[in-house]
């Protein structure tokens, strides 16, 4: 045989896909891991059928996972793969037209059988026609996978599950993988049989890949260059969970999270469990407005209380937060949107609750709404919902979606005393105590654990009187009651630090985003820079209050375009608050941007102001 070369490249994308029940989740999780621990930033984007157990092999059963990766920074999954690994028929069919042209396409063959191909609804066999596009490789995984087994003693199905690392281990030896941590994760996660057929097929995988002559090459992306540190690779929601279980710790207050499981919250108070040592209690509720009602007691009580949910779950937590408004209770709601209305996609992504998460509530109902822009920035967004919610009294939520919470990549772990340390002030003495006497800075009334001689106090949801906690109809208290709630909110702008500019800080275009758009925009912004031309972009965190020099920023550019996985919700925040000519860039396809779309949109726009 040949000797086979090796190439370098510069970044990869590969999506692996297959049914519901062939593990590609954890195929391309482990395939992240080992990339991660090769120095290379990537970015990941998990797909999830909707269906809990779709018929297998049917197209609404497919289940995918892309993985970015470089040897320079990585924003995005990217707009297209390079290769596609697809496990059965119906997996080719959902994604072939993603492949980019030229790229390579690895079948197992052993499932283009006529059964499957009339459940994947084609009526003949896809591959040959696929040669003249893409390199298609068919290899008989299933044979392959059965014959490396073949002395284990299991069952023909547990046999059939482990081919994942077959191919897993193929992808090792393509990509210059290192096999030892995965084999290591294995020996810790398995027992018996299904252990050693699992490192068996990894093992054979790589071997294969080393000794068949029709993968001919095999691919080396160098390191990326990154800050000195120790990294992690986390997704969004496991961000979240560290983040509130570093906000106790720093705070030194004991975290209460009360939660129904709901997709794709869910994986928050799986996590956060796990954390019991720290003094960390978790409640999973009969149902969402339990949860959030157990959390306003927790917070009532003097704990730092959060609630965790997605977008049908936060309107049914409305009612409930709204009592909290009223009471000026700390407590942070975390919303990880997904794809709507009513039940809608619950898989796929959407930034479709802005409005709801701003004016969701009945009457005036003020609160702070912060947006985290990447998994990473999950924790420190997360955190910062404590420290404005303790500090001003008030209920805060923090907006991310399923793209955000699923996808993953490398984590600079904070040095815990780069943290900021919170302290909470203590309890008045009950001489001292004056119970509706508002901060003059910050209009925050105080935190008295109930039950404490002394520090006795009314506060309820009925408009109540100012200075005593007593129900009130007075027409004049209630609307100063409601006028010092706004300004209270209102002045959390005090801590939020100007918005940066990335670009010019004026000119032709500026590309506003918020979320998880953050990538998919610095990319394509950074592309149209290098080729000159004049856009810059801003991407907030801080949606109420905005920061201060929102409007200023606004005002300095001829064309703003606000790209968002909804119908324009923030634009019209925008046009509203500043009369600025806002333009909508909407997608609501379940979908993230594709950088291309958001560089197409740019060269229109720009195209246009030169043609008048």
């Amino acid at each position: 045989m040949a000797e086979k070369q090796l190439v370098e490249l510069e970044e990869v994308t590969i999506r692996f896909t297959g049914d519901s029940g062939d593990g590609m989740q954890v195929t391309g999780g482990k395939f992240s891991e080992s990339t991660m621990l090769a120095g290379n930033d990537l970015s990941t984007l998990p797909d999830y059928p909707a269906e809990i157990r779709a018929p297998a092999g049917t197209l609404a059963g497919v289940s995918g996972f892309q993985i970015h990766f470089a040897s320079r920074n990585v924003h995005t999954p990217a707009d297209q793969p390079d290769v596609l690994v697809a496990f059965n028929p119906a997996a080719l069919k959902t994604n072939i037209d993603d492949l980019r042209p030229g790229g390579t396409v690895i079948v197992n063959q052993d499932a283009f059988k006529k059964r499957a191909l009339a459940k994947a609804e084609y009526d003949e066999n896809p591959l040959p026609a696929l040669r003249d596009r893409f390199n298609v490789v068919e290899l008989p995984l299933t044979q392959l996978n059965r014959k490396a087994l073949e002395d284990i003693d299991l069952g023909s199905r547990d046999i059939d599950r482990c081919k994942n690392f077959f191919v897993l281990g193929i992808m090792y030896w393509m990509y210059s993988r290192d096999l030892e941590p995965t084999q290591r994760w294995l020996r810790g996660r398995f027992r018996g049989d299904v252990r050693e057929a699992n490192l068996r097929a990894l093992a054979a995988g790589h071997a294969y890949g080393e000794t068949t002559e029709l993968l001919p090459t095999s691919y080396q992306v160098p390191p990326a260059k990154i800050a000195p540190g120790t990294y992690r690779n986390i997704t969004g929601n496991t961000a979240f969970a560290w983040g509130i279980v570093a906000a106790g710790v720093q705070m030194d207050r004991q975290i209460f999270l009360g939660a129904y499981p709901i997709t794709p919250a869910s994986d928050i108070l799986h996590e956060v469990a796990r954390y019991g040592h720290f003094g960390i209690k978790t409640v999973q509720a009969e149902d969402e407005i339990a949860a959030c009602c157990a959390s306003i007691g927790a917070a009532f009580a003097g704990s730092l209380a959060v609630t965790c949910t997605s977008g049908p779950g936060l309107a049914l937590k409305q009612e409930a937060i709204n009592l909290a408004v009223m009471a000026e209770l700390p407590l942070v709601i975390i919303d990880i949107q997904r794809g709507g209305p009513s039940t809608g996609m619950p898989t796929k992504v959407e930034q479709g609750d802005l409005p709801m998460a701003l004016f969701g509530r009945n009457s005036d109902s003020p609160m702070p709404v912060l947006a985290a822009s990447s998994p990473g920035d999950c924790f420190h967004t997360v955190f910062e919902a404590f420290r404005w919610a303790v500090k001003y009294m008030t209920p805060v939520i923090v907006l991310s979606d399923s793209y955000l919470a699923n996808g993953t990549e490398p984590w600079l772990i904070p040095d815990i005393e780069s943290l900021p340390r919170v302290s909470i002030p203590p309890p008045p003495k009950p001489e001292d105590f004056e119970p509706y006497r508002r901060d003059l800075e910050t209009l925050a009334r105080p935190w008295a654990t109930p039950g404490t001689p002394g520090l006795e106090h009314r506060i309820g949801g009925l408009s109540t009187e100012e200075n005593t906690g007593n129900v009130s109809y007075d027409p004049d208290n209630n609307e100063r009651m409601m006028q010092l709630r706004d300004q209270k909110v209102a002045g959390i702008v005090a801590d939020i630090p100007p918005l940066e500019v990335i670009g010019s800080e004026q000119g032709e275009l500026l590309i506003v985003g918020w979320g998880s758009t953050r990538g998919a925009i610095t990319s394509a912004v950074e592309a149209a820079r290098a080729e000159g031309l004049d856009v810059s972009r801003i991407h907030l965190r801080h949606i109420n209050p905005f920061p201060a020099n929102l409007g200023e920023i606004l005002g300095n550019f001829r064309h703003i375009l606000v790209p968002e996985i909804n119908l324009g919700h923030l634009t019209r925040l925008l046009r509203a608050e500043f009369l600025v000519p806002a333009e909508v860039m909407s997608k609501t396809q379940g979908k993230p941007f594709k950088v291309a779309e958001i560089r197409k949109r740019i060269d229109e726009i720009l195209s246009s102001e030169d043609d008048s």
